[in-house]
């Protein structure tokens, strides 16, 4: 049973937001084609940075939670960690933009951007060093400033507080993951590779990770999804 761990985690991730997704209130299933297509663009990127960094030993995974199928070297529960937790994360943006006015004003959402870039070219520099560290916080900083000065992004203020509102969800995920419950970890990292700040048993770095990842995400899904009913008046 141990070694369905992982699969559980992701099936677990979804079911409920796939059995919701069908509500008549909500009708997320109306765009699973525009989630495919944008969280495979995203994932084809991602697959690729955690295929080589398994390569290089930044981390690792323990067979003991996997059910040994495994695709560039990595399980397929990993591949599939790349859809799952988006499309948790998707539904919930759907929702809470449907029903919530959650939008910041320009120059509040500016400031925000502004500041992230910032702060996170600055931790990228200070831990240049620490591969897992500075790769992490210069592509996320890259990813703020194209999204939001070049592909003219008017949701990231929004989207970084439903992510915000998501991180007990993304702190049980990940914390099992990495440890949290289990006699041993299912993902390993090299000390090395990143500064060591943990919250429970997840690397500070995850945290930005999986903020990249849902960026992107999001944007690649409001271009494909199909425009809701009141948009066509």
């Amino acid at each position: 049973m141990l070694h369905y761990t992982y699969l559980l985690i992701n099936f677990f991730t979804i079911i409920i937001c796939f059995i919701f997704s069908f509500h008549p209130k909500i009708k997320f299933n109306r765009h699973f084609g525009a989630f495919l297509v944008s969280s495979f663009i995203v994932a084809v990127i991602f697959i690729i940075w955690d295929a080589w960094f398994t390569k290089i030993g930044v981390w690792w995974f323990n067979d003991r939670y996997l059910i040994g199928v495994r695709f560039l070297k990595l399980p397929i529960e990993e591949i599939l960690f790349f859809f799952c937790i988006p499309f948790a994360c998707i539904f919930t943006y759907f929702c809470l933009d449907k029903f919530f006015r959650l939008d910041w004003k320009p120059l509040r959402e500016k400031a925000f951007v502004l500041v992230c870039i910032l702060l996170a070219l600055m931790i990228g520099i200070y831990f240049i060093d620490k591969i897992y560290t500075s790769m992490t916080f210069f592509t996320t900083a890259l990813s703020l400033a194209v999204l939001h000065f070049v592909l003219k992004a008017e949701w990231i203020g929004k989207a970084s507080f439903i992510y915000l509102l998501l991180m007990p969800g993304f702190l049980m995920v990940n914390g099992i993951l990495t440890g949290t419950g289990l006699e041993s970890p299912i993902v390993n990292y090299n000390p090395k590779n990143f500064i060591g700040i943990r919250i429970l048993t997840i690397p500070i770095e995850d945290t930005v990770y999986g903020y990249e990842l849902i960026l992107w995400n999001i944007f690649f899904f409001q271009k494909f999804k199909r425009k809701e009913p009141a948009e066509n008046l």
